[in-house]
């Protein structure tokens, strides 16, 4: 049972796993064996508090149909085992990072003496600048 938070766990039974045949060149198992996994996660269908679905509803991600499913491919791995593993910590690490609150950000302004020295550094090059030019007699 993959685990969320200290409060939320995701139920086995609501996770749908289907071995596939891995893509991409391989060499005498690619065509024999299943290794890859198939994930499928119904995100109004489950158990998860309703701010958890509100959120993960509202990502603009690839891996979330318009239907509110999660689908995850995972083939980077030989085994069958380790691709299950993989594709879990990802919907586990994908669930995460949609409810996690970012720190809302606060507009700073430039101090007096940062714009000050920025100005006189604008007059100086200009001044330097200006003496580049040609001498008349």
């Amino acid at each position: 049972m993959p685990k969320i938070s200290n409060a939320v766990d995701l139920p086995e039974h609501e996770i749908e796993l289907n071995a596939i045949r891995a893509q991409g060149a391989g060499g005498q198992n690619v065509n024999k064996v299943s290794s890859a996994i198939h994930l499928r996660f119904d995100i109004q269908a489950s158990s998860l508090p309703a701010f958890y679905k509100e959120r993960l509803l509202g990502l603009s991600d690839s891996r979330i149909s318009s239907d509110g499913i999660i689908v995850i491919k995972a083939q980077q791995y030989r085994t069958q085992e380790q691709n299950r593993e993989d594709a879990l910590m990802r919907l586990v690490e994908l669930i995460r990072n949609a409810v996690k609150v970012e720190k809302k950000r606060r507009p700073t302004k430039p101090t007096r003496s940062s714009q000050r020295k920025r100005l006189d550094k604008k007059k100086q090059r200009g001044n330097i600048k200006s003496m580049r030019g040609k001498v008349g007699l």
